[in-house]
């Protein structure tokens, strides 16, 4: 098979994303983002990337690094908790315990709650963060919880027009109750899960109310204490918006993690207007109602090759001028995924197998000379995880585009789906 024109192979973090082909920098895309950002690091810690700094994630298989990292591109989000990882507030029904074991990112910050013998809710509650709650929006907040060993649960509630809550099995991994929205829990690793609540606001009111608190094995947070429960927990986090994102650290105030763009890749050299293919193994950060667009194109919408995450949670394939090509695959998955153009000879792949074709002779890709995360306006930016794009200047055959979308092993597609080999 013949090299592409352009590759990109996340390997370094920096001011841009470097495309290893071709070797003059033409294919680096730049990267912007004002502040800083978390990664998960190859140790599996949670770990600050500087300002304007690309980020390198190391994929988490029960807890454990497996795998190579990819690069990912986060909406803007606010953390409206003020000490995420010092959270304080009203205490009710416990004793909080400061800076207890090693948290995940590797410092002596987590803390321990346990509960007393009064009886009640057992929470920290928090009602003071600024922000007001509107009717119809959608929030997360979120938490890492750790067992103690004494079996007490991780509750997180929040008020959002009514009182939602979750509790969560430290002890297993698992997730016991929740009351309404869709509650979400991920191994961390060294006992930690990352414990999430997706709502959507019924009603409004005018500040954040959070609470994380010991829930006991009958899922209830009101109860007699006993001064026998307790749990571990650091990185507070509340959010707008419909799914969770990496984790913003605050220290006395709420904290900004900017939008992320990478556009720029290539030139007019690069491309081949009559045929080519536009390669990339790729995964959703979560559903979503919103287009998430990669894009060969002229910088309009008028003349492009893109693939994209569709506004139903479809992988889809678009060519100017041709009918969209879709997929059946679960884009929480990484895919590998691409799109031949030439006209009257246009094909969709996905993991291997063609998934559709096209005789059309009415595409438009002409004056093409950029890759972008985006489409070719800079609309509808790409929010995801890659882990390889590739674009070649000529169309392949049919045995080249299923190798080149293929697994090599079994161990290479288990690790790409992020599945547990036991």
């Amino acid at each position: 098979m013949a090299k592409p024109k352009l590759a990109l192979i996340p390997a370094a973090q920096g001011s841009k994303l470097f495309s290893v082909l071709p070797s003059s920098g033409v294919g680096d895309f730049d990267f912007t983002r004002s502040g800083k950002a978390t990664r998960i690091n190859s140790q599996g810690l949670i770990e600050e990337v500087s300002n304007g700094q690309s980020r390198l994630n190391y994929p988490l298989i029960d807890g454990k690094v497996v795998g190579c990292p990819h690069h990912i591109l986060e909406p803007q989000r606010l953390n409206r908790v003020t000490n995420s990882e010092e959270f304080t507030g009203n205490i009710l029904n416990l004793t909080v315990n400061r800076n207890q074991i090693i948290s995940p990112n590797g410092s002596l910050n987590a803390d321990r709650i346990l509960n007393n013998n009064g009886s009640g809710e057992h929470f920290i509650s928090n009602g003071g963060f600024s922000g007001s709650i509107v009717n119809g929006t959608d929030y997360v907040v979120s938490c890492f919880f750790k067992s103690d060993g004494t079996g007490g649960q991780g509750i997180i509630r929040t008020y959002v027009g009514a009182w939602i809550y979750a509790f969560f099995n430290l002890e297993d991994g698992t997730i016991s109750y929740t009351s309404s929205g869709v509650s979400k829990i991920e191994n961390y690793g060294n006992g930690w899960y990352r414990c999430s609540l997706s709502v959507t606001a019924v009603g409004d009111y005018a500040t954040t109310f959070v609470q994380i608190g010991i829930g006991n094995s009958l899922n209830q947070f009101s109860y007699q204490g006993a001064s026998s429960l307790g749990n571990y927990f650091w990185g507070v986090q509340f959010e707008q918006g419909s799914y969770l994102t990496s984790y913003i650290p605050t220290n006395g105030s709420a904290v900004t993690r900017s939008v992320e763009t990478a556009n720029g890749s290539g030139d007019a050299d690069t491309f081949n207007d009559s045929e080519g293919v536009l390669m990339a193994e790729i995964s959703a950060l979560d559903k979503s109602s919103d287009y998430r667009f990669i894009a060969v194109s002229d910088g309009t919408n008028n003349n492009r090759v893109s693939i994209y995450f569709g506004n139903d949670n479809t992988l889809t394939g678009f060519v100017s001028g041709v009918s969209q090509f879709n997929s059946g695959v679960n884009i929480l998955d990484f895919n590998k995924v691409l799109l031949k153009y030439k006209s009257g000879d246009y094909s969709f792949w996905v993991n291997g197998f063609v998934a559709e074709t096209s005789s059309s002779t009415s595409g438009t890709h002409a004056n093409l000379n950029e890759i972008k995360f985006s489409m070719g306006s800079n609309s509808n930016s790409f929010y995801g995880k890659t882990k390889q794009l590739q674009y070649h200047n000529s169309a392949l055959t049919d045995s080249e585009l299923e190798q080149l979308t293929s697994w090599t092993s079994f161990t290479d597609m288990a690790e790409g789906q992020l599945y547990t080999i036991e």
